[in-house]
């Protein structure tokens, strides 16, 4: 028999465990690659607390591990039926640039706009019905996600109002093609990470 996990007061020694978004990226990607449909199934149950679920909490740390489990969730949802994986390309606001059709996409697109409006719109909690809709809207529109990593860290600070995190994705999404291009060849002008204490 197992004892009880001890509280994290408990032990003044103990440290908390640090969340790794790179890690639950490689994990989910790994996931598809090996075709563990089984596993991605459990990962689509919005309920969560399946095997799965659980594992993908480990990579949140102590402090992250409910928002994790849903990163892992938008996932198995984005790659519902696809043979290979996407890690992903972008923030939120880049990936929402992409959502659309044949009269617009993005900041052209009323129904994206919509969508951004959403998501961005100042509250305290993470947004993630409309998360889910973005992540669902880009695989209808058979667009790359956001990537997977940098969203999870971007989540992580979605309630730092230094970060910022809702404003820069409505930034990166209305920034005009031919500005993101001059931004990504000069790596002085982009979005920092959010500051840490």
């Amino acid at each position: 028999m197992t004892e009880p996990r001890p509280s994290a007061g408990a032990d003044p020694e103990r440290l908390p465990v640090p969340h790794d978004s790179s890690a639950l990226t490689a994990w989910l990607t790994t996931l598809v690659r090996n075709r563990e449909y089984g596993t991605l199934a459990e990962l689509r149950r919005a309920r969560g607390g399946t095997n799965a679920h659980i594992r993908a909490g480990w990579y949140g740390g102590d402090e992250h591990r409910d928002m994790f489990e849903r990163i892992a969730f938008l996932f198995a949802i984005y790659h519902q039926g696809r043979s290979s994986p996407s890690y992903g390309t972008g923030s939120l606001g880049e990936a929402a640039r992409r959502i659309g059709d044949g009269t617009g996409r993005g900041p052209d697109n009323p129904g994206a706009q919509r969508l951004m409006a959403r998501i961005t719109a100042p509250r305290r909690g993470v947004p993630w019905r409309h998360l889910q809709h973005a992540v669902t809207r880009l695989r209808s529109c058979e667009q790359p996600p956001p990537s997977w990593t940098e969203l999870a860290d971007d989540l992580v600070f979605w309630n730092d109002r230094r970060a910022r995190i809702g404003y820069w994705w409505s930034v990166e999404f209305h920034t005009p093609p031919e500005q993101d291009r001059a931004a990504r060849t000069n790596p002085t002008t982009n979005r920092r990470t959010p500051p840490r204490d």
